[in-house]
């Protein structure tokens, strides 16, 4: 089955791919096990890296050779200028952003249990980063072959999706949970990317292939996925269930899994937009896991010719 949607022919935007979301600064812990209530433990290790989902998509585009450009808010301080260094120093292009004078970016904490990988975020944003959606970068917004938000500032979001949709320009998302507003956004997807606990919680399905054919009919989005850690993603697409497994990596950290997943996908699509939709989720199924080998949300993101050697190996699965 082919990607569904149409993709404007290489070269024939200033950019392959424009994110609007979020970005961070994580302050990595990793600790032996899990801590309990009321208790203490020395850190195996602390990093502080660049994170944030829609950050974290725009470089694994990057590092796959497309060209990039992020809208969002920075801060003023030295978390600010530091996240705006991650994604410059990648490539992506940060003209359509914002420094908001007087805010604190975006942080995060992050507990990793060195065990499994598994991670814990704790976080917190200045509301002065919010955007105005009538004060969005609009020919930023057109300035893309494929665009990609996440549900975080959920007006906004909705019409930079609107703004895409309308310009002909496929939209994919990151929808992490059920906020105001989030029926809007997905009614202006093409491409409906969810975390494993939504779909459930917004149809109020618990099966998961129900709640997704929920999410089709009522949005009409041409594909809709939910993606499942370790066990890959399950997608419908054109009445067709999905079902792409998960690659094996020795998991260091989980974060930013979901997040290279969104990139990847877009990525897929844009440099192979007459592949079928099925290689296009094992693609991003294979980036995904290769980013959990390193610490941190984009520790383990790897070029495109890291990414071939793991997907060979699908078919021997």
């Amino acid at each position: 089955m082919r990607i569904p949607f149409r993709i404007a022919p290489s070269g024939s935007k200033p950019f392959d791919v424009v994110g609007f979301g979020l970005n961070s600064i994580d302050l990595v812990a990793v600790v032996a096990e899990h801590p309990s209530g009321n208790s203490k433990q020395r850190l195996q290790r602390f990093a502080r890296l660049p994170g944030g989902q829609i950050a974290t998509a725009m470089v694994t585009c990057a590092r796959l050779g497309l060209r990039a450009s992020y809208i969002g808010s920075f801060g003023d301080d030295d978390f600010g200028q530091l996240s705006r260094t991650s994604l410059t120093i990648e490539g992506v292009d940060v003209s359509g952003s914002r420094t908001v004078t007087g805010a604190a970016n975006q942080f995060s904490i992050i507990v990793v249990d060195a065990r499994s990988g598994e991670r814990t975020v704790l976080w917190d944003r200045d509301p002065a980063l919010t955007m105005d959606p009538s004060s969005l970068p609009l020919d930023a917004v057109t300035a893309a072959r494929i665009v990609i938000v996440d549900c975080y500032e959920t007006a906004a979001a909705a019409q930079v999706a609107r703004v895409a949709r309308n310009a002909g320009i496929p939209t994919v998302s990151d929808i992490e949970r059920v906020r105001p507003g989030i029926a809007d956004l997905l009614q202006n997807l093409d491409a409906i990317i969810m975390a494993e606990e939504f779909p459930a919680a917004f149809t109020g399905h618990d099966e998961a292939g129900r709640a997704l054919q929920a999410i089709a009919r009522d949005f009409r989005a041409p594909l809709v996925c939910v993606t499942l850690g370790a066990d890959g993603s399950l997608a419908r697409c054109q009445g067709r269930e999905i079902r792409t497994p998960g690659f094996p990596v020795d998991c260091v950290d989980s974060t930013g899994a979901g997040d290279a997943f969104r990139g990847a996908f877009a990525a897929a699509c844009l440099q192979r937009p007459h592949d079928d939709v099925e290689t296009a989720l094992s693609y991003a199924n294979a980036v995904a896991a290769l980013n959990c080998r390193a610490l941190g949300a984009r520790g383990g993101l790897p070029r495109a010719e890291e990414v071939e050697p793991l997907m060979s190996t699908r078919f021997q699965m």
